[in-house]
């Protein structure tokens, strides 16, 4: 048996997206449980609900609870994120040509000071190399 005709099993590429940040994975992980206990609730619930069981309500109670807290969980996952994003910033490239645009623009707004500066640079007194403050 050669394996001379046989390709790799498992072929590594590279991933399409960055890995989420710890914190908000977290948060994520964490409301994705709540969630889901949250929707089992209300499964139970609507089962009981059609039993005509006695836990029914304490079910349908708990399933609103449920709720708010599960609502709660998925901002938490949009406010971290958003946290992260504030205190660590965003890594973005800009393109060569936006770089070199602001290059020139900073060049030229430099320049235009420069000339604004240059009349009212250090003014003599009478010529005599003396500053004019008396």
């Amino acid at each position: 048996m050669g394996t001379a005709g046989r390709g790799e099993l498992w072929v590594e590429e590279p991933a399409k997206r960055r890995r989420m940040p710890d914190p908000v994975r977290t948060a994520a992980v964490r409301a994705v449980l709540i969630v889901s206990l949250t929707l089992v609730q209300a499964m139970v619930a609507v089962l009981c609900t059609l039993a005509d069981s006695w836990l029914a309500f304490p079910m349908v109670l708990s399933s609103v609870g449920s709720t708010v807290v599960a609502t709660w969980g998925v901002l938490d996952v949009w406010v971290t994120r958003q946290v992260w994003n504030q205190r660590n910033g965003v890594v973005s490239v800009p393109a060569s040509t936006a770089r070199r645009l602001r290059r020139e623009r900073r060049r030229a707004r430099r320049g235009t000071r420069a000339g604004r500066r240059a009349p009212e640079s250090i003014r003599t007194q009478g010529g005599t190399g003396q500053l004019t403050h008396t």
